[in-house]
């Protein structure tokens, strides 16, 4: 059977001040065949990541006034005019058949939501450990579908069914970054959608040297894990994340800024408050006791 000649996926990059990795990302992107149309959202960069972009004449850039976060994203896949969207960073791309075997998985299982690929690190080509996390997923491989079923992913390696993404409502505003994934699997499975690991789909990552400090990505991704109990879990299990918390920050005084930041974004949290459907619930609560979370 011969390649396609148009791509069904569009790749959508959020980006900030890393002008540099993003002319190497949008490189290794536009020599994908077929070429995939690209949209790169600028989260009001100051060091002319924008204009970078905007030299690759075949690439749509949308300059942001300020830095929307992972929620940029969103705006990428409004703009798409493909039925899949495939999410890169600006330090990461898609492996030369990715794309490709993506679209043959979306179109053979109309069902399937989010496929989160393998990630491949540096030029070792290492895998991330969440390869082999999501190959073992405890909620298995059902009959029928591509892979195990996951409740997570790394955006850097997920392509998405846009109708999908758009019914589950994207990435949240409130979390900004930091375990914006996890939110938006839940919400998709919430759906109806179903969520798999594809070990065959490959997204390469090469970490930039541009990254927030450990401490703060911790800060932000305890901060948003207790936001979204509040946001979909049960109350019990909402309380309970938010006492792990507060315990954490009394021997941490770095977890006091995470506290604090549940505490300020509590009620628009509350405000977007929507338990999940059982089986949803079961599922999340099942990787919970998997890792070691009572």
């Amino acid at each position: 059977m011969s390649a396609p000649t148009v791509a069904k996926t569009t790749v959508v990059i959020a980006t900030r001040n890393r002008a540099a990795e993003l002319a190497r990302t949008l490189t290794e992107l536009r020599a994908l065949r077929p070429a995939p149309a690209i949209v790169v959202l600028d989260n009001a960069s100051v060091d002319g990541t924008a204009g970078a972009a905007e030299a690759f004449p075949d690439v749509r850039v949308v300059r942001l006034p300020r830095n929307l976060g992972a929620a940029a994203r969103n705006l990428g896949v409004a703009l798409a005019r493909t039925p899949y969207v495939a999410f890169s960073d600006d330090d990461s791309w898609w492996a030369e058949d990715a794309l490709r075997e993506a679209e043959r998985v979306l179109d053979a299982h109309p069902r399937l939501g989010l496929i989160a690929g393998r990630t491949l690190v540096g030029a070792d080509h290492r895998d991330d450990p969440v390869n082999e996390l999501m190959a073992s997923s405890p909620l298995g491989h059902p009959p029928g579908l591509p892979g195990p079923l996951v409740l997570g992913f790394l955006a850097c390696a997920a392509i998405v069914r846009r109708e999908a993404y758009l019914q589950a409502a994207g990435f949240s505003p409130l979390l900004h970054f930091g375990a914006e994934e996890r939110l938006l699997s839940l919400d998709m499975a919430a759906c109806g959608w179903d969520l798999c690991y594809v070990a065959r789909v490959r997204a390469h990552h090469h970490p930039s040297a541009r990254r927030p400090p450990h401490a703060w990505r911790r800060r932000a991704e305890q901060r948003n894990n207790a936001l979204i109990a509040w946001m979909r879990r049960p109350l019990r299990r909402s309380a309970a994340e938010s006492a792990g918390l507060l315990r954490r920050a009394v021997r941490d005084p770095g977890m006091l800024l995470a506290f604090a930041g549940v505490v300020r974004r509590l009620p628009r949290a509350l405000a977007q408050r929507r338990t999940l459907p059982p089986e949803v619930e079961r599922r999340a609560r099942t990787l919970e006791l998997a890792h070691g979370r009572k």
